[in-house]
């Protein structure tokens, strides 16, 4: 079996070979899509719990943990392993064995107390029991029927009662727990074929759905190949466009700055008119305004030289107004601002010759890459066919490969070998389910006994206490509390002779049990058990590690029983867990290094050749430096700005206008002063008519607005314009160079990363299909299942807990009925009815012992004129 299993593994490693690529790895372009490996759920979980009885069983740990506190003793179990015993007559008297046996009796010293204190009980309670029958036989040892007087009667009466009471409550108790033990494990054993064929059916599962999983991962073979076949049809365009994109970082960069320094010639040039435009619609503006105020200004010149200024009254108003004169002036004056027209000239001969066009030219000429290398790589699709038709032959060898492995005929014979096991188990079951009905019925008899002893211990307190008087003497006692008394010493009876047989079932049981669950459950738990086992040598004198030779003959194979339950456990593929490369390796059946240097040569030799790419010519370098000395840089920018800043005139014309005003009215009514008014309404309307248009009007506006963004603009663009341009050049030159010259390294290079990702399309392939074996393909979590079933649950959860629970009751309940037959034989005496009492003389005091009694056992009182007999206590009768 073990052999047929390690070449399943192979199968499957080999199934591996066909298809190793995980979707972790991911290549330079792009991962492939493989999609998910077939696989179904497992139906059993390998998890038991208890429900309620679950405290017994953690009570019943905590009591082995007290008689067995010691760890789990590792180095003892290996050394007495790989001692040889009983070879010679001598060997158990060898030191090191001696050794051995005196630690494993100090492991062991709890379990060995424990039924040394049981067989103690076995043996003695039995011979106690025959002694104390034969002894009151003889009317000793409370076989007399005759109860002795006691102050403190009622007293010890009620506290051997209690204490009866409270023992037989244990014992119940007790039983109970070993009853309960007792059905669970029968419930779980009929149980246990819904997990018994859950198993096999996972069992199914895992040796049916592998040749699926294999075909998968050789199927997608396909799809490696067909993304391999569609990137070599296109070779042109995708490694045209890996070029272009490589020397785009370059030349993408240069041909973007000469279009952008196009743009800003055609931006200069609009300043430019902007500028002239603007210049002389404000000239004209403030030249008629110019005007108007020179008028006014004479005009009131005139006025002011009058005589009537000469008056004393007029003298100094006339003064000051004469003085204000100056004011009435233009402020800004846009007519002596240089011109652009020069500068302007140059920029349009500079615009003659279309730059625009000359960069989209070279846009076209590099984006024509693709097909550039489209026409120079035709001979790549020339050896296209060769190359399908070795990838075809990859193919067609894995498949052939995994059909000459014998996958299906391994397969049939373990699934008939699964379907003898189940078979047997299904024809076995009902034996094993008879026998366990014996256990049940055997189990149930040895509870019945306890209960037996029990019932009477109970039937004896309740007839005892309710058919108790306490006015009644020792042998005038009635009929139930006689009854209680005769059960409790029937309890007794019985409880001699079945004790000694519950112990003798306790002691098997408790040191069956009790190492099981200690040698056993407890070490699988925390996998303890599994180092044991991976000891070197230990199972096998000649083998290191007994797993890899058994399986691959070949004992230095590190391979534990612990790993390989750890995996499975995690659910992994059989290939990993059984280190299944050492059968066979898939490495080197993967290995398509030969096909893949093939095809990078065939795709090394590609030649291209992108001298033909022009990005700018000379003309256009010529264009750009025309226009960096063109003389916009020369433009007074500061004189202009000046201007725009300044108001129009040079005083508020309206403010003006009202201080003459009212200086005209300081002065003497007359000629003067409704001259000077007149003048001030000339200022007003020439502010109303002129100045107010100028500062408000769309047209004055926005030649203003306009001249301002025109010369900042001219003078972003003017500053450091030779360096500018000299770096678009540069830049230009730069890319150029690149193509020429540097062109066929990059070419080179992204030939390189092209061929690196057509081989990592196969890469990809191959981790996958590694991975998958790993960790999907023939996942053997059923194998680690089977394993905790069998042990973790039926061995441990089923059979142990069980039969500890059980003997812990059953021993409970034993233990206690030591307590329980003293305070029956105590408390009888005060429940039978006695034959013999002690009585008292009223005068002299003095107690006689009465031997006649009537026909019925009482005491005939009316002979000695005892009218209020005694009660007193006396020794127990049987």
């Amino acid at each position: 079996m073990a052999v047929e299993l390690c070449l399943l593994l192979l199968l499957l490693f080999c199934g591996s070979t066909v298809s190793e690529v995980q979707p972790i790895y991911k290549p330079p372009p792009g991962t492939l899509d493989f999609g998910f490996v077939p696989a179904k759920t497992y139906d059993t979980g390998a998890y038991h719990e208890p429900g309620p009885i679950g405290i017994l069983f953690k009570i019943v740990h905590a009591f082995l943990y007290l008689v067995q506190p010691n760890p789990f003793p590792q180095d003892l179990i290996r050394k007495v392993a790989q001692q040889k015993f009983g070879n010679t007559q001598g060997d158990y008297q060898k030191p090191e064995n001696v050794v051995l046996t005196l630690q494993a009796i100090y492991y062991e010293i709890g379990f060995i107390v424990s039924a040394a204190l049981g067989l103690l009980f076995i043996l003695l309670l039995p011979l106690v029991g025959l002694c104390f029958c034969m002894c009151r036989c003889c009317d000793n040892c409370g076989g007399e029927m005759h109860q002795r007087q006691k102050k403190n009667a009622d007293c010890q009466r009620s506290c051997f009662a209690t204490f009866l009471f409270v023992a037989s409550l244990i014992i119940s108790i007790g039983v109970l727990c070993a009853y309960a033990a007792n059905q669970h494990l029968t419930s779980q054993v009929r149980g246990a074929k819904k997990l018994v064929n859950s198993n096999f059916k996972d069992l199914k599962v895992f040796l049916n759905d592998t040749p699926a999983q294999i075909d998968y991962l050789v199927s997608q073979y396909n799809t490696t190949k067909d993304k391999a076949l569609s990137d070599l049809n296109n070779v042109g365009p995708l490694l045209g466009s890996r070029v272009q994109e490589q020397l785009g970082k370059e030349v993408r960069p240069a041909l973007d700055a000469a279009l952008t320094m196009a743009g800003a010639i055609r931006e200069t040039k609009e300043a430019l008119e902007n500028v002239s435009v603007s210049v002389e619609v404000l000239q004209e503006g403030t030249e008629r305004l110019h005007a108007n105020l020179t008028d006014v200004k004479m005009h009131l010149s005139n006025t002011l030289n009058d005589s009537a200024c000469s008056a004393a009254q007029a003298a100094s108003t006339c003064n000051i107004i004469r003085n204000s004169l100056n004011q009435l002036n233009i402020n800004a004056n846009f007519s002596g601002l240089p011109g652009v027209s020069s500068q302007l000239a140059k920029v349009n001969d500079v615009l003659k010759i279309d730059l625009s066009s000359l960069v989209q030219k070279g846009y076209a000429a590099f984006n024509d890459t693709p097909d550039l290398v489209v026409n120079q790589t035709k001979n790549i699709l020339s050896a296209v066919p060769y190359i399908k038709n070795v990838l075809e032959s990859i193919g067609s060898n894995i498949s052939s490969f995994t059909k000459t492995l014998p996958v299906q005929k391994i397969l049939a014979d373990l699934t008939i070998y699964l379907t003898q096991s189940e078979a047997y188990v299904q024809d076995y079951f009902p034996l094993v389910e008879q026998y366990d009905f014996y256990r049940w019925l055997g189990c149930l008899i040895l509870c019945c006994m306890v209960v037996l002893i029990v019932v009477f211990y109970y039937l004896g307190l309740l007839c005892g206490t309710c058919g108790y008087d306490k006015h009644a003497s020792p042998t005038t006692r009635g009929c139930i509390s006689n009854t209680g008394g005769n059960f409790l010493m029937a309890g007794v009876g019985f409880s001699f002779l079945f004790s000694w047989v519950l112990m003798i079932v306790v002691v098997l049981t408790f040191v069956t049990g009790g190492n099981v669950e200690k040698l056993v459950c407890e070490p699988f738990e925390d996998k303890t058990l599994f180092k044991v086992l991976d000891t070197p040598y230990l199972l096998n004198q000649q083998w290191k590690n007994y797993l890899s030779g058994m399986l691959f003959k070949n004992p230095n194979i590190n391979l534990t029983f612990e790993k390989v339950y750890s995996d499975c456990k995690e659910n992994k593929g059989i290939y990993t867990s059984l280190h299944l490369e050492h059968l066979f390796n898939i490495n080197e059946f993967l290995n398509i290094s030969m096909y893949t240097e093939d095809v990078a040569l065939r795709i090394e030799h590609i030649q291209i050749n992108l001298s033909k790419i022009i990005l700018l010519d000379e003309i256009g370098k010529e264009n750009l430096l025309n226009f960096s000395s063109s003389g916009i840089d020369g433009i007074n920018f500061g004189a202009y700005l000046t201007e725009i800043n300044k108001s129009v005139t040079k005083v508020d014309l309206l403010s003006f206008a009202n201080d003459l005003e009212a200086r005209a009215d300081q002065l003497p009514k007359g000629a003067l002063e409704n001259a000077l008014k007149g003048h001030a309404n000339n200022i007003r309307m020439i502010h109303n008519q002129q100045v107010v248009p100028l500062e408000q009007a769309m047209k004055y506006v926005k030649a203003r607005s306009t001249l301002n963004q025109s010369i900042r603009l001219l003078k972003r663009t003017s500053s450091e314009l030779m360096v500018k341009v000299k770096n678009v050049i540069s830049a230009v030159n730069a890319a150029q160079l690149l193509i020429n010259n540097n062109a066929s390294l990059v070419i080179v290079q992204e030939t390189k990363k092209y061929m690196d990702t057509i081989v990592g399309y196969f890469e990809q392939y191959i981790d996958w299909v590694k991975e998958s074996i790993a960790m999907e393909v023939a996942a053997c979590k059923p194998i680690a299942n089977v394993i905790d079933t069998a042990v973790d649950i039926f061995l441990c959860s089923y059979v142990t807990d069980s039969v500890n629970t059980f003997w812990f009751g059953l021993g409970g309940s034993s233990i206690f009925l030591i307590p329980a037959i003293i305070f029956a034989v105590k408390l009888s005496k005060y429940y039978r009815r006695m034959d013999t009492e002690d009585v008292y003389d009223d005068v002299e005091t003095i107690p006689m012992k009465n031997t006649e009694n009537g026909n019925n056992g009482y005491h005939k009182e009316h002979l000695y004129g005892i009218h209020n007999p005694v009660i007193t206590s006396s020794v127990e009768q049987w």
